[in-house]
């Protein structure tokens, strides 16, 4: 049973890994705000959603087996804090880019800005 608790946790904990690094190459690569803030986004919500998924697994397996309530609080938080990271993450994210995009940052060329059609 621990053996598998470690995959799966394990596992979790890549996968959240992956994604927080997939966050970071779209951070550097891409070429304006909204395609950088999107990648960030997207990728940090999932990677720490995945990692939150990790620590749950490990907490509740934990005060299974032992009975400690120290381990269901901390599933506990864990799972607080992914809802309130998923959902603040992307309001955040849009207020950040409807202000740049108030305040004269626009997007690249290659990116269709249909704000800016709708004012014509």
């Amino acid at each position: 049973m621990a053996a598998t608790l470690d995959i799966i946790t394990s596992a979790l904990l890549g996968i959240g890994v992956v994604f927080n690094a997939l966050g970071v190459i779209g951070l550097l690569r891409f070429p304006d705000l909204y395609t950088r803030m999107h990648a960030t986004t997207k990728a940090t919500t999932f990677g720490s959603i995945f990692t939150s998924l990790a620590v749950i697994v490990y907490g509740l397996a934990t005060f299974i087996g032992k009975s400690d309530t120290q381990y269901l609080t901390l599933a506990i938080h864990a799972f607080l804090a992914m809802g309130m990271l998923a959902f603040t993450n992307a309001v955040s994210a849009h207020a950040l880019a409807r202000a740049a995009h108030r305040s004269g940052q626009f997007p690249a060329q290659a990116v269709c800005d249909r704000l800016a059609e709708a004012k014509s």
